[in-house]
């Protein structure tokens, strides 16, 4: 992960994501770096606008998030109404014990 983060380091200071570039900002970061490691990620970057990536990575979230939230709140509202259905049969249970007392 921190190959990457340094990818999207050198993204957001407008450096070019090069090998050189990368192997610096690792070391900075007291990262022990692996050649081979950041080869693959400079060439798999190589051409992706980092930029669109992103937007389109963070746009499942986003309307994800709301849908959660619709599903917790019928959750909510199904359990809210089942209780309040217990209570009615429990007082329509209290009502029919005191029939019985008085015949």
């Amino acid at each position: 992960m921190e190959y990457i983060y340094g990818a999207l380091l050198l993204h957001s200071a407008g450096k070019e994501i090069n090998e050189e570039n990368l192997k610096k900002v690792l070391t900075a970061a007291g990262e022990k770096v692996d050649d081979a490691q950041v080869k693959a990620l400079v060439a798999a970057l190589d051409g992706v606008d980092i930029d669109e990536a992103i937007k389109s990575a963070a746009m499942p979230v986003v309307s994800a998030a709301p849908a959660a939230t619709e599903a917790g709140e019928t959750k909510a509202a199904e359990e809210k109404k089942e209780s309040k259905e217990e209570e009615e049969k429990k007082e329509e249970e209290a009502a029919e014990g005191l029939a019985g007392l008085f015949g």
